[in-house]
């Protein structure tokens, strides 16, 4: 995965309100959960609301459906394990090839 792909991704994680609304979201598994939901559960104002959703979507870590009238939005679990793939990636690979020698 690309370091600017990656970088928006935890650029977008970085406000407070966009990780609560993002750690909310994953807790919901794949349904997701309607913005009203969301909205009225983390008591935030629904302009103030759509815009970090429109963030994470635009970081491609939430994505929406319609249904009806309402309006779901559900974690790109795939994005996210990417994500954190790439953190992962190079954990302690200085002290692996230390070990090699």
């Amino acid at each position: 995965m690309e370091l600017d792909v990656i970088a928006k991704a935890l650029k977008e994680l970085g406000h407070p309100t966009r990780l609560a609304v993002f750690m909310r979201l994953v807790k919901s598994g794949y349904a997701g959960l309607p913005v009203g939901v969301i909205q009225e559960e983390l008591g935030i104002p629904g302009s103030t609301l759509s815009h970090h959703i429109s963030s994470l979507v635009s970081a491609g870590l939430v994505k929406q459906r319609r249904e009806s009238r309402t309006l779901f939005c559900v974690v790109e679990y795939e994005k996210l394990l990417s994500v954190i793939n790439f953190l992962q990636h190079e954990c302690c690979a200085d002290e692996l090839l230390a070990e090699k020698k």
